[in-house]
């Protein structure tokens, strides 16, 4: 009976090599890639989806590493035991189930290594399709050890390495990019590490100056181990011997003038250590007071007209400015406003002075309006009311004021304009006035626009209006209105 199951092991083995393979991957279903570090143990997943009209008659896991060949690391039949193989794997590799499952062949690896990276492929020997099988890249991860640093350089006009950046032992490879103003470039290198890791140096390179010095410069580093790339922050460090410069003169050195000062200010790195006063005539005068970086003149006379020089040191070189004092006779005038400064002034104060009185004014100007009671009228005065067309007759027995009344009145119509009357049998032709028009009764006048004054009493006249004793009694009338011009009829006698 165990003779028979040999025979037909070996018959589905023999099929199975002989049969075409079918296409690869569609139904062995695995991870593309698998990340782990060294020591650690990993799991590679397998498996066949559909099994329906097929047979699987084995299984192998094959290594492939990155360099070097093939290699059979774990085996499963349906009948046999687990095999595996001699390789580098053999007592870290195993499969996941016990029993294992030919559906589900996943296999681990325990205390994995550097060297164990590479694929790792899933094969199914079927009936009747042949050879399915599925690729697993297992990628191994090793944190770098990261350090950047500047280096102290001198300025020159040669290129030179002003920072490194260094990324050692890393699997895979790290990048590293540079962030900085300097005006320079990098270059980056990598080499074998240990274990099967990957070191890598980038420099930056520049000629420094002494504008250079504390400059800022960062380097990035970025692995896959890493979730943001990791930054080191750094000034550049480049030395240089001092830079000086002299202030303190403003060219109006005259006899007699008192404490002037000279200071000598300088910069370098490293920080200058001694600062020397030099005069180009010999010996310094005797007016002159020195200390540290500054010369104090007391007094200026003609000993001090000469060239001062200061000298700054540092462990790099040597630095130096100086000045050339002219002593004059007398004193320089002092400079005062330039006159395009002072007609700036006189128009800016002349506009302002506009602006001020313009509101002033407009201001007076409404206040005014308000007092006299300026704009429209607020309500339109009553027309004046239609009388009889015969001639006015007032009731009296004296006939001086009745002939002032009489030219009050015609002088009250023909002052008037010509203003349109809607309806003028609105109103009682025959309306008396209430105090009875008797004798003593006082007459009103209406007008379109106020007179100005109010109407005349009995016996009341305005001067303008009274008659000189030559004018006769009677009624003058005035040039007739023609009817175009007024609504009110022209005169009548009776």
């Amino acid at each position: 009976m165990a003779g028979q199951d040999c025979v037909q092991v070996l018959l589905l083995l023999l099929a199975s090599t002989l049969l075409p393979h079918g296409a690869s991957g569609q139904r062995v279903k695995v991870e593309p890639e698998v990340l782990s570090y060294p020591g650690q143990t990993v799991n590679l997943r397998c498996a066949f989806t559909d099994t329906t009209g097929i047979q699987l008659t084995m299984v192998t896991w094959i290594y492939e590493p990155k360099e070097g060949e093939r290699m059979n690391i774990a085996v499963l039949h349906p009948v046999f035991e687990p095999n595996y193989p001699d390789s580098p794997l053999k007592g870290r590799v195993s499969f996941m189930q016990s029993p294992p499952n030919m559906d589900g062949p996943s296999i681990q690896i325990s205390d994995v290594r550097m060297t164990d990276e590479g694929k790792y492929i899933c094969e199914f020997a079927s009936y009747p399709s042949g050879h399915e099988q599925g690729v697993t890249q297992l990628v191994m991860l090793t944190k770098p050890q990261n350090s950047a640093s500047p280096l102290t350089v001198e300025a020159g006009p040669k290129p030179m390495v002003v920072a490194r950046c260094e990324s050692l032992n890393g699997r895979p490879a790290a990048q590293i990019r540079w962030v900085t103003t300097a005006n320079g470039n990098a270059t980056t290198s990598s080499k074998p590490g240990q274990d099967n890791t990957v070191s890598v140096t980038s420099e930056y390179r520049l000629a420094p100056a002494a504008a250079d010095n504390g400059k800022d410069i960062s380097c990035l580093v970025s692995h896959r181990t890493q979730t943001s790339p990791e930054s080191f922050q750094m000034k550049l460090k480049v030395l240089y011997a001092p830079q000086v410069a002299i202030v303190g003169y403003d060219n109006n050195w005259y006899v007699g003038r008192t404490n002037v000062l000279l200071t000598c200010q300088a910069s370098g790195n490293p920080v200058p250590t001694t600062v020397l006063w030099k005069s180009m005539t010999g010996e310094m005068p005797d007016t002159v007071q020195i200390k540290d970086n500054q010369l104090k003149v007391l007094k200026v006379d003609e000993a001090v007209n000469t060239t001062f020089v200061c000298e700054v040191k540092n462990r790099v070189g040597t630095g130096r400015d100086q000045v050339t004092a002219l002593v004059r006779g007398t004193r320089l005038p002092e400079k005062g406003a330039t006159t395009g400064s002072i007609i700036g002034a006189i128009i800016g104060v002349i506009l302002i002075v506009a602006i001020i009185g313009t509101a002033v004014a407009m201001y007076r100007k409404h206040r005014a309006g308000k007092l006299n009671g300026d704009g429209p009228p607020k309500h339109k005065p009553p027309p004046p009311k239609k009388k009889n067309n015969t001639a006015i007759r007032p009731v009296t027995t004296n006939n001086a004021p009745a002939a002032e009344e009489r030219l009050l009145h015609d002088q009250h119509y023909r002052t008037q304009d010509a203003e349109p009357v809607t309806d003028l049998d609105a109103s009682n032709d025959n309306e008396v006035d209430d105090n009875g028009g008797g004798e003593g009764a006082r007459v009103h006048y209406y007008a379109a626009a106020p007179s100005g004054w109010d109407d005349p009493g009995n016996g009341e006249a305005p001067p303008f209006y009274k008659r000189s004793g030559n004018e006769s009694q009677e009624y003058r009338q005035a040039t007739d209105v023609s009817r175009g011009d007024s609504f009110v009829s022209s005169g009548m006698y009776v």
